[in-house]
């Protein structure tokens, strides 16, 4: 209420202060405008303009006056296990995810798609009770992270680190990390995590599938590289292998989403067990409509004046008329 009576207050008064002003403009419209003095349409709209910025500003300035500021302190308060929710990343990191086959243009490498996907993902996610766990799998599986509530630690490790350097050489054993997966997961609490598997599906075994505890609540496989190209490595054509990797989300009752050129949707994430975020968390509030409102009444004063004294009337001072011309000029014979 104080915020809109504000904004009353403003229009108000700023519209008798434009009544003056034009007033004033009447008495030397001949000299602004020409001969006519007939106003521009520019010269109109204005006042009205300035009234409907002003009034706006007000009403802005006071609703964030009037809101409760938002704190952000640097620490973190701690979250109860049994409330925790998880986001337990698989990631591959084998030889094959170094290749540049990924993207619109096909310039990533498999590993710097891995890391869009993942950073677009976490971006959406609204949920302050998240804890990310990161295992990497080449030839075994290493966990990298575990319970982790900062995402930037997350990311740094998919950014490009020789992951694959701590591991033997030798083939990918994807079905290794989702059993270390299974190891970490097994004491949190039911329906509490959610599972994300990220790889190019290079050299899936037919059997072997670990078991998943009852803490997973959701699964979700993106594949990354070209599904339909491959590229040399060790001697052999690798691909994304899309019916591999289709065939593990449905094993694990989960979802297969092909990222080598899509980011997952928003919907499909509020689906999945711990990532369903809190919708207000996107949406826009009282705080954001005032700081846009300030911002596009702020611009709007700021910019009149250009326009003003650029566009507000086409008469010259000191520039004589064509009809002027011809009438002080001799008439040719």
């Amino acid at each position: 209420m104080p915020a809109i009576l504000a904004a009353l207050t403003t229009a108000i008064l700023v519209a008798g202060a434009e009544l003056l002003h034009t007033r004033r403009i009447a008495k030397v419209r001949h000299l602004a405008f020409g001969p006519s003095g007939r106003f521009s349409t520019l010269t109109i709209l204005a006042p009205i303009l300035r009234i409907l910025a002003l009034a706006t500003l007000a009403w802005a300035l006071t609703t964030l006056y009037q809101l409760e500021p938002k704190a952000h302190r640097s620490q973190i308060k701690e979250i109860e296990p049994k409330e925790r929710h998880h986001l337990l990343l698989v990631v591959d990191v084998s030889p094959s995810m170094k290749l540049k086959d990924s993207g619109e243009d096909s310039g990533l490498s498999r590993t710097q798609r891995a890391s869009k996907l993942v950073q677009s993902l976490l971006k959406r996610i609204t949920d302050d009770k998240l804890y990310i766990s990161l295992v990497a799998v080449y030839n075994g599986a290493k966990p990298v992270v575990v319970e982790s509530r900062d995402t930037e630690v997350i990311l740094n490790f998919l950014d490009g680190l020789p992951l694959s350097s701590v591991f033997p050489t030798g083939k990918t054993r994807l079905f290794d990390g989702l059993e270390e997966a299974a190891k970490i997961a097994r004491d949190w609490p039911p329906n509490s995590a959610t599972l994300l598997l990220v790889s190019d599906g290079d050299t899936v075994p037919a059997s072997g599938m670990p078991k998943m505890p009852p803490s997973i609540n959701g699964a979700l496989v993106m594949g990354v590289g070209n599904p339909t190209k491959g590229s040399m490595v060790d001697g052999r054509q690798s691909r994304q292998d899309v019916g591999a990797l289709q065939q593990i989300a449905s094993r694990l009752g989960g979802q297969y989403h092909d990222g080598n050129l899509k980011h997952v949707p928003t919907s499909v994430l509020t689906e999945m067990g711990s990532l369903k975020t809190d919708q207000s968390g996107l949406n826009l509030t009282l705080r954001e409509y005032a700081l846009i409102a300030a911002t596009t009444s702020t611009l709007t004063l700021a910019l009149l004046p250009l326009l003003l004294y650029f566009f507000a009337s086409p008469f010259k001072p000191g520039t004589p008329r064509k009809d002027t011309l011809e009438s002080i000029l001799p008439t040719p014979k």
